[in-house]
C-alpha cells in the first residue's frame, strides 16, 4: 500500500500540464510550471516513483475505431460467492469491447463501460455475451445523450 504523497503547487501544475498534453517535452514543461528543466525532470522522476503518475497514453477517437457507439450498463448479479464473483469479473474483463469495469458498493453490482460500432454491435454484446453469464440477474443500459466532460 502506497503512503499518501505531498503535493505542492508545482507538483500540482505540473501534473495538470501533463493531463493536458501528455506529449510536452521536459524544456516545454518546466517553462510553463517557472522551472529550469533540471529540477522539473526530478519532480516528474518523483512523481513517477511515488505512483503519483501512472503512466502515459495516447487519447484515440472511438468513432476513428469504429467504436463511435458508448453504452453505460449496470449489471446486478446472482452470485454471493468469490468463486462466481470472480469467474464473471475474469470473463468480463477479457471482452474487448468493455472499456471501463468497476465493482460497485450497493446497486448496481458493477458498472461497465461498453465502446462498440452501433445499436446493432451491442445488441449482439449483450444478447451473445453479456446476457448469457451465469451470474448475471440483470442488466440496465443507458445511452449518453451527449458527452459534456471526459477524463483522458
Amino acid at each position: 500500500m502506497r503512503n499518501e504523497y505531498t503535493l505542492d503547487a508545482v507538483d500540482r501544475e505540473i501534473l495538470f500540464q501533463l493531463r493536458e498534453d501528455g506529449r510536452l517535452s521536459n524544456v516545454e514543461l518546466a517553462r510553463r510550471v517557472g522551472l529550469t528543466p533540471p529540477p522539473c525532470l526530478r519532480r516528474v522522476k518523483r512523481l513517477e516513483e511515488a505512483g503519483v503518475i501512472t503512466g502515459y497514453r495516447a487519447v484515440v477517437d472511438p468513432a476513428r475505431l469504429g467504436r463511435g457507439l458508448e453504452v453505460l450498463v449496470d449489471v446486478e448479479i446472482y452470485a454471493t460467492d468469490r468463486a462466481t464473483i470472480q469467474e464473471f469479473e475474469d470473463t468480463v474483463t477479457g471482452y474487448e469491447e468493455v472499456v471501463e469495469f468497476r465493482r460497485m458498493y450497493g446497486r448496481p453490482d458493477f458498472f461497465l463501460r461498453v465502446a462498440v460500432a452501433d445499436h446493432a454491435a451491442y445488441d449482439a454484446f449483450l444478447s451473445d455475451r453479456l446476457s448469457g453469464l451465469p451470474a448475471v440477474l440483470r442488466v440496465e443500459s443507458r445511452l449518453t445523450m451527449k458527452q459534456i466532460k471526459a477524463d483522458h
